[in-house]
C-alpha cells in the first residue's frame, strides 16, 4: 500500500517537526473502481447501499494489518469492479491515509458481499 501525500505530511511533521498528530480513533475501509493516487484522487463507490466500513488493525514490526474481517453491505446494485482498496480517517468525505492495488478485482454486483478476511490487508514500510 502507498500513503497519501496527507498522512506522508503529517509523519513527517509529527516526527522531524515536532508537531503532533493525532491518530484517528477509527480508520474505514473504502472500495475504488479507478485507482486513487497520492493526492487522493481515484473514483471510491457510490450509491446502491455502498458505505465505508470500519476496519480494525494490529501492528507487528514494520506490519499493520487487519485484525478483524470487513464485510461491505450487499450491493442494492452494480458497484463495478473493485481494483483497489483505500484507507479513510472519516467514514465520508474525510482524508485518504492509504492505498494499494488488490490482488485479483472483483466485478460486484446486484446482491454481492464484499469482504475482506482478517489478516489479508497488510500495509508494511521497509
Amino acid at each position: 500500500m502507498s500513503f497519501s501525500n496527507f498522512l506522508e505530511t503529517e509523519i513527517l511533521d509529527h516526527v522531524f517537526g515536532g508537531n503532533a498528530y493525532t491518530a484517528p480513533s477509527t480508520l474505514y475501509l473504502g472500495l475504488f473502481t479507478a485507482a486513487p493516487n497520492d493526492t487522493g484522487n481515484g473514483t471510491e463507490v457510490s450509491g446502491a447501499s455502498y458505505a465505508r466500513q470500519s476496519a480494525a488493525m494490529s501492528v507487528s514490526g514494520d506490519t499493520a494489518t487487519t485484525s478483524a474481517s470487513v464485510e461491505f453491505p450487499a450491493a442494492g446494485g452494480t458497484w463495478g469492479t473493485i481494483t483497489y482498496v483505500g484507507i479513510f480517517d472519516a467514514l465520508t468525505g474525510g482524508n485518504l491515509l492509504a492505498y494499494g492495488a488488490l490482488t485479483a478485482s472483483k466485478t460486484i454486483e446486484l446482491g454481492d458481499i464484499f469482504r475482506i478476511p482478517a489478516g489479508s490487508l497488510d500495509i508494511t514500510l521497509d
